[in-house]
């Protein structure tokens, strides 16, 4: 099935990272823990029929999803389509698509280790982008950091999560530091009344 997105001032473009918000309990935990709405990420292909992708990682590895599949496993098809500030020439289309490619078929960590072999979204998303154009998108930072940050969030599913220890001086890096990540901008907000949404920012025209 081809999907495309709802209409918006500025169309979506191959490279372009879109947010979502997954309703189970794991990532509903994620997004408790980084204060953010968003809790999974991927990136937009053109589908070569005039529709959409979203290379992803999710469970059990790193794949090409439709958007319509993307989009149906987020709460209430929540989404945000950010873009880098400077636009992509083909050639930077390409090498990220590369890069992509090179990554499906990984398998996921439930542990959120940036360090470790197996990756996950935010993961995902972080070192297609710096692989390809050099770039960092979003904050690597420790568990401990990103908790410090949230110092509300209750303990008590990580600490079971981590069969009883929190791996404190473990590096991640979030959905949540994407989707402020100050190298991008906002082009698409699903729910624009949500007030943890990064506000839309006008997009020049291209001539």
């Amino acid at each position: 099935m081809t999907t495309t997105l709802q209409p918006s001032p500025s169309a979506p473009r191959e490279g372009d990272i879109i947010f979502s918000r997954i309703p189970n309990l794991l990532y509903r935990k994620v997004a408790e823990a980084t204060g953010s709405p968003t809790s999974h990420v991927g990136i937009l292909f053109s589908d070569g029929q005039g529709g959409w992708m979203v290379a992803e990682s999710k469970v059990p590895v790193a794949r090409y999803s439709t958007l319509h599949n993307f989009l149906a496993r987020s709460a209430g098809g929540w989404h945000v389509i950010r873009r880098l500030r400077t636009p992509l020439t083909p050639d930077q289309v390409k090498a990220l698509r590369a890069a992509a490619d090179a990554r499906m078929g990984s398998l996921y960590h439930s542990g959120f280790d940036f360090a470790a072999k197996r990756t996950f979204c935010s993961k995902f998303v972080h070192e297609v982008f710096k692989a390809a154009l050099g770039v960092e998108v979003g904050r690597v930072e420790t568990f401990a950091q990103l908790l410090h940050k949230q110092p509300a969030t209750a303990l008590a599913f990580w600490k079971c999560w981590f069969f009883g220890n929190i791996p404190w001086q473990r590096t991640t890096v979030t959905p949540a530091s994407q989707l402020v990540c100050d190298k991008l901008h906002t082009i698409w907000t699903s729910h624009p009344d949500d007030q943890h949404c990064p506000v839309r920012e006008p997009v020049p025209l291209q001539s």
